[in-house]
């Protein structure tokens, strides 16, 4: 767009878009470095993707590493940049990743000493806890339970998650091991404290940063949202956002930072550029990748657009989130003892225990002889073992077996019922009920890892999450890829600005979180992994913008 622009509606230092984590970093930030901050939220609700999520950074060598006694030395610059490094799979530039090392610590530094959301050591490992650098424990960092009704007026407009939603501090929730055992969980305080205003997870993260945000006068403008970079000789100077239909004008004197989350809602952009079958979302439907084509239309270089947060997951009909159906992460019904999952010719086709994001890549297995991907739909198969002692997801070993759960009394009447090679999935029953009987998996090494036993059931043996499936009636859960963002986008450098597809940095544009090119390539640190880094660049972008 030109400069011959009608007058600005607004004018401010540093414009940042979306109220994720890391967007709200970002205007902590940039606030507290002398700059007139302005927050834009598209949706009606504050939180974006962070507010659905568990509310757990990842920073490795953050200085809570210690507070916990867990008999594996001390974290290091030199360990974490061994491990990222091997994420990264030679698909990062070096010296972002020596930026999300050596800046993450800082960050999280910073945002304790600067508000009043002091993290909780957390006993959730490395996702690949036994490759060079990795740590058992305690690079992710939990939050605290927040009063919600500390934000007045704003209170409401707090997103609420739909399945993240315990209002407990870290340590409570880890101390419960909820999921595997849901059923221990206090549903009396639970409820006590929801009546009471209080939330967790990632509400509390973000009722912390919000309230942050609040007391320095930043007041996010709602159901506003960006829509056009406007750019004067290659800068970018401000925004054309829309407000309740019309055009909104904003200048931004020092820069724009676009945290405006990824595009998994848009079925388009996912078509264009994530491979295999289209991933179930499971964000707000307001991740649309506004942000991504706003840079994409001033000639922004992209990187890492094959890539997104993946997960194993499922649905329940009829569940809604902001009128789009609600996708929930299969865990236990994955990674538990008495259950495995499957593909249409009844094979297993992974690791089921290990970390969500890297066996979610499983499901994109194309068969060039039909040229289908025979791994989509997949099917969790259980029996009544499994629903006896743990969750299936909304419901407890004590309720019925919901509609949406194929029941059968033989594994071969269960394999008929949703479509499965029944040969296949009986001759795969008893090979993995000798695998659970012996506790080796010889197929996919599941419980070889300290992360799949970590999550799993400490009470089974010989192994944590092994067990046979051998007890009806059985039980079939479809099971679908997912995501819980996308992390492709433009690509920045060392101070969070967007890169031209020239080389040149775009004066002006910065990004951080899911709608920039993700700094860990395609691997996934540990539990935070998309909250840390995306905190890290809009701590780096702030700082940046502000000193303009």
């Amino acid at each position: 767009m030109a400069s011959n622009l009608p007058g600005w509606d607004l004018e401010t230092d540093v414009l940042v878009i979306g109220t994720g984590g890391s967007g709200l970093t970002a205007a902590i930030v940039a606030h507290d470095h002398g700059a007139k901050v302005t927050l834009l939220e598209k949706s009606p609700k504050i939180g974006g993707t962070t507010a659905f999520s568990g509310g757990v950074p990842w920073i490795p060598n953050n200085h809570h590493f210690s507070d916990v006694d867990y008999g594996q030395g001390s974290d290091s610059r030199e360990d974490a940049l061994t491990y990222v490094r091997f994420l990264a799979a030679g698909q990062v530039d070096d010296e972002l990743i020596e930026a999300l090392v050596g800046t993450g610590p800082e960050m999280i530094k910073y945002i304790e000493e600067h508000t009043d959301l002091k993290f909780i050591w957390s006993g959730q490992p490395d996702y690949h806890p036994e490759m060079p650098g990795a740590k058992k424990a305690g690079r992710s960092l939990g939050p605290p339970r927040f009063d919600s009704n500390l934000l007045g007026k704003w209170k409401d407009h707090l997103r609420l998650a739909p399945i993240f939603c315990l209002p407990l501090d870290w340590n409570e929730i880890e101390e419960a091991n909820s999921l595997v055992f849901p059923t221990k969980l206090d549903f009396e305080l639970i409820g006590q404290r929801m009546s009471e205003g209080i939330v967790g997870m990632g509400m509390a993260f973000i009722g912390y940063l919000l309230k942050a945000c609040l007391d320095r006068g930043i007041e996010p403008l709602m159901e506003t949202p960006a829509r056009e970079l406007v750019v004067d000789d290659g800068r970018v100077i401000g925004l054309r956002a829309e407000q309740n239909g019309k055009d909104f004008f904003i200048n931004a004197r020092k820069g724009v930072i676009l945290a405006s989350g990824g595009f998994e809602w848009n079925d388009e952009l996912k078509a264009r550029f994530l491979p295999g079958p289209s991933p179930l979302p499971l964000s707000p439907p307001s991740c649309e990748g506004d942000g991504l084509k706003m840079a994409m239309a001033i000639g922004a270089d992209l990187g890492n657009m094959t890539g997104s947060w993946g997960t194993p997951a499922s649905v329940i009909p009829t569940e809604e989130c902001d009128g789009k159906p609600l996708t929930r992460l299969t865990i236990g019904e994955r990674s538990l003892p008495h259950t495995i999952v499957v593909n249409r010719y009844g094979k297993r086709f992974m690791n089921e225990s290990h970390n969500y994001n890297d066996i979610t890549k499983a499901f994109n297995i194309f068969d060039a002889n039909t040229y289908d991907y025979p791994n989509v739909p997949a099917w969790s198969i259980f029996d009544q073992q499994f629903r006896d002692k743990y969750g299936v997801l909304t419901v407890m070993p004590d309720m019925p077996t919901p509609e949406w759960v194929t029941q059968a009394d033989s594994i071969e009447e269960l394999a008929q019922k949703v479509g499965i090679d029944s040969e296949g999935l009986r001759s795969t029953v008893e090979r993995f009920n000798q695998f659970a009987r012996t506790g080796v998996d010889d197929d996919f090494k599941r419980g070889q890892s300290y992360y799949d036993i970590a999550n799993a059931d400490p009470n089974q043996t010989p192994c944590p999450c092994l067990g046979t499936i051998e007890k009806s009636p059985f039980h079939a859960l479809p099971v679908y890829p997912g995501t819980l963002g996308t992390k492709g986008g433009p690509v920045v450098n060392v101070n969070g600005q967007v890169m031209h597809i020239s080389g040149e940095v775009i004066e002006g544009l910065y990004a951080a979180g899911n709608v920039m090119a993700g700094v860990t390539g395609p691997g996934y640190g540990g539990a935070g992994g998309t909250i840390g880094p995306g905190m890290t660049w809009g701590y780096i972008a702030a700082r940046h913008a502000a000193g303009q």
